[in-house]
């Protein structure tokens, strides 16, 4: 596959995930400037984690506005691959690509620690290669991580099974225990209803080398590459 990463003045993890689809995943891989216009020919798009603009008035509230929003807001209506990580996350919801909002964390800090995950569905392309029994190991690093949607849209989230991940225990127990940030119900990743555009807070690309001790992350791109796997 060929992915593109796009990069706001303010991303910092760019790099990351560039390094795990060229070096791990064998992928090829173009920067996006945040004010490109052009895609080039790429089969998925990467938002990706850090602070663009500064996290200045909301995070992510900016970078919506970015040029190559308009590109990525017409590849995803096309039905286009779109994944968004942390501060990726929040320019999706921003943007209006994925239902929600993400709040300040509940305790007002920012939070970098790890993390336990669970998958809550296999009908999406970065969850379709996921043991729903086992809890994925994956960091978290946020101030605005906290999950929030009204109660219709949680339910059509839930009706439509649009809920990635949630939150849980090493066991892979959901509980409040478990929730970090505050998250609604714990959810820690949700899809949009057309399912190719796909926001999560966890860092994926920061469990997925051995170097790092963990390659809990890698389950999500094997995922992602099992669409050219046939």
């Amino acid at each position: 596959m060929k992915f593109g990463v796009v990069i706001f003045p303010g991303s910092n993890c760019d790099e990351d995930i560039i390094y795990v689809l060229e070096k791990v995943m064998g992928q090829r891989v173009v920067r996006l400037w945040h004010k490109d216009h052009d895609l080039q020919g790429v089969d998925m798009v990467i938002l990706p984690g850090g602070f663009s603009f500064g996290d200045y008035l909301r995070s992510g509230a900016i970078a919506r506005f970015s040029p190559i929003m308009q590109e990525v807001i017409q590849f995803a209506a096309k039905g286009g691959y779109v994944m968004g990580i942390c501060n990726g996350f929040q320019i999706l919801a921003e943007a209006g690509l994925v239902p929600g909002a993400l709040l300040h964390n509940k305790q007002r800090k920012f939070i970098c620690r790890n993390t336990f995950l669970v998958s809550q569905t296999k009908n999406s392309l970065i969850t379709s290669q996921i043991d729903e029994q086992k809890a994925l190991k994956i960091p978290i690093a946020h101030g605005e991580g906290n999950y929030f949607a009204d109660a219709d849209t949680l339910q059509s989230l839930k009706d439509n099974d649009q809920i990635l991940f949630r939150y849980s225990d090493e066991a892979g127990n959901v509980t409040d225990e478990a929730n970090p940030n505050g998250s609604l119900e714990n959810i820690a990743g949700v899809c949009n209803l057309n399912r190719n555009v796909f926001g999560m807070m966890p860092h994926p690309e920061r469990a997925a080398d051995t170097l790092l001790a963990n390659e809990d992350g890698l389950a999500i791109f094997e995922s992602i590459l099992s669409l050219v796997k046939a």
